[in-house]
């Protein structure tokens, strides 16, 4: 009889409790589906604005939707991006591949070998990413320009790819992260250092692969400084000056504009899909150990 009678309050008591909690998660998920929105309203207005033709911009530049659709901004784009988009792809896949290599490499030296000064070197290479890229500009363009690289691409994948401080400290990180019976495993086996590095470290680095990957990529496609200062010829110009021609002294092709620039994300999201799900690990797992 007791036990029923308690029973009662309780159950009044857990429902108004659950009622609260439906309602706050529900304000929660509002705020948040308002902030994703906010995010996204940028992107959403440039799409729309891509389709507006030139009067509709000026009168209506905040509205989201096009009242008179059109195509002819992306005829115009395309007429103009192809050579500049082909030059970002090629510096892309350079910039990546190299960095990768060498981020890998030195990554794996200063997570597993034992060599005097290790920890030292490190830190200078991690300390040299405080250094401000404008500080050392003039004389790295007047190496270039002594080495003949000037108005070449040489100097827009070269130096991204030999001193990569971000992709050496992620890669460290993960292979300090993965267990050293694997590697002992390795060597009981007779592998040589090398051998552990491709056949054991490397095919357990995805994640960390991919994570720096991502970020090479949208960087060199987002330079902008580096073709501005070492190339002259408008041939091996990238993407982002063929965004700057839609922008004149006095007036600014916004539609135009942005139906370019809708175009040159396509890449960097495609890439995002493809390497989502080791992104994603990679980011969370680099920072396990340190």
């Amino acid at each position: 009889m007791s036990a029923t009678k308690t029973a009662g309050p309780a159950g009044r008591t857990a429902t108004p409790l659950l009622q609260r909690r439906s309602v706050l998660l529900g304000v929660y998920y509002l705020f948040l589906a308002g902030l994703a929105l906010g995010f996204l309203f940028p992107l959403i207005w440039m799409i729309g604005t891509s389709f507006k033709g030139g009067p509709e911009s000026l009168s209506s530049p905040t509205s989201v939707v096009p009242e008179d659709p059109t195509l002819e901004n992306y005829r115009a784009a395309f007429d103009i991006l192809p050579t500049y988009f082909w030059n970002s792809v090629k510096l892309a896949f350079l910039n990546v591949g190299g960095l990768l290599v060498v981020a890998s490499l030195a990554g794996f030296a200063f997570a597993r070998l034992k060599f005097p000064g290790r920890d030292l070197i490190f830190l200078v290479v991690l300390g040299s990413a405080l250094i401000p890229h404008i500080v050392y500009l003039i004389p790295q363009y007047v190496v270039f320009r002594d080495y003949g690289w000037v108005d070449t691409h040489y100097p827009l994948w070269v130096p991204r790819a030999m001193t990569p401080v971000f992709g050496t400290f992620l890669m460290r990180q993960f292979f300090l992260s993965i267990p050293k019976e694997l590697e002992e495993a390795a060597r009981i086996d007779g592998a040589s250092t090398f051998t552990v590095f491709t056949r054991v470290m490397l095919p357990l680095a995805k994640p960390a692969l991919a994570t720096v990957a991502l970020f090479t990529f949208v960087d060199s496609w987002n330079d902008l400084l580096g073709p501005l200062i070492f190339l002259n010829s408008p041939e091996l110009q990238t993407v982002p000056v063929a965004l700057a021609l839609f922008q004149g002294e006095f007036f600014s092709n916004t539609p135009g504009l942005m139906a370019a620039a809708t175009i040159t994300i396509l890449p960097v999201f495609a890439v995002f899909l493809l390497a989502q799900r080791y992104f994603v690990q990679g980011v969370v797992m680099s920072g396990m150990k340190g």
